[in-house]
């Protein structure tokens, strides 16, 4: 007579698919080899305090992230610190690209929460899936992280905004520091809010080093507003304009990507 699954298998099953997607060979402990592919996880790690990590991922052959697995219904706000122990507790034989482990995973199969450790604040927050291999080794490799660079932007330059755009941004800016990603600008009409915008998008790119930033309208005679604004645009430290720094793509109707040209 078949056994029915338990809620912890069955969070497992639903781990490995999706692992599965993002590019990653699963292998069980007694099977363990790094360098079977370029992105591995490995069931049930023990660790060096005698504990088991439900997976252990290795990313060109080395240790850098642990998942936590939970089954559904678990609430994975109280996981992180367990999982940020997994980080820590890695065996010296095991070869990693930074200890602790820069990544920590807590997972029911139904939601997935990521924390990256390197931040100053570091905290979970919810993902969609896993991250295939070569993602978590390019923002390791990576000399700082994306919000620990939003916490400390170089003063704005005032020339030629005005006093409600100057506020504009640096409370945005004041919002990333405190780690609050969802901030709310308002402005009256005719105070600028395209040049403020502008401005933002070009310090997040510049020195927060932003991949892809989308700039949505929701009529058509904004959305060429927009990107006639965008084309004109010359930052001041900058003898380009700013579309000849970055590429600007229209996706689709009222939507427009602007991330770094690379020649």
């Amino acid at each position: 007579m078949a056994t029915m699954a338990t809620p912890e298998e069955i969070a497992r099953q639903k781990i490995d698919v999706q692992l599965t997607q993002a590019g990653w060979v699963i292998q069980d402990r007694s099977d363990f080899d790094r360098t079977a592919a370029f992105g591995v996880a490995v069931r049930e790690f023990l660790m060096d305090d005698g504990t088991e990590a439900d997976y252990l991922l290795f990313s060109d052959g080395k240790a850098i992230g642990v998942i936590e697995a939970k089954p559904a219904g678990f609430t994975l706000s109280g996981v992180e610190s367990q999982s940020k122990g997994y980080s820590c507790q890695l065996p010296e034989y095991v070869k990693n690209w930074m200890m602790p482990l820069p990544f920590i995973y807590e997972s029911t199969g139904d939601e997935t929460f990521f924390c990256d450790a390197r931040d100053e604040t570091a905290r979970s927050r919810r993902v969609f899936s896993f991250h295939k291999p070569e993602t978590l080794l390019g923002l390791v490799k990576d000399s700082d992280t994306l919000r620990n660079r939003l916490k400390y932007f170089p003063a704005l330059d005032e020339t030629g905004l005005r006093d409600c755009q100057v506020e504009a941004i640096n409370g945005l800016e004041e919002s990333f520091y405190h780690n609050q990603p969802k901030s709310l600008i308002q402005m009256a009409t005719g105070a600028g809010k395209t040049y403020t915008s502008c401005n933002f998008v070009y310090r997040l790119l510049k020195y927060g080093k932003a991949k892809r930033i989308l700039f949505l309208v929701d009529r058509n005679n904004l959305g060429r507003q927009a990107r006639k604004e965008f084309e004109n645009f010359k930052p001041r430290d900058e003898n380009r304009a700013f579309t000849d720094i970055y590429i600007a793509q229209h996706l689709s109707h009222f939507l427009f990507q602007y991330f770094p040209y690379h020649p």
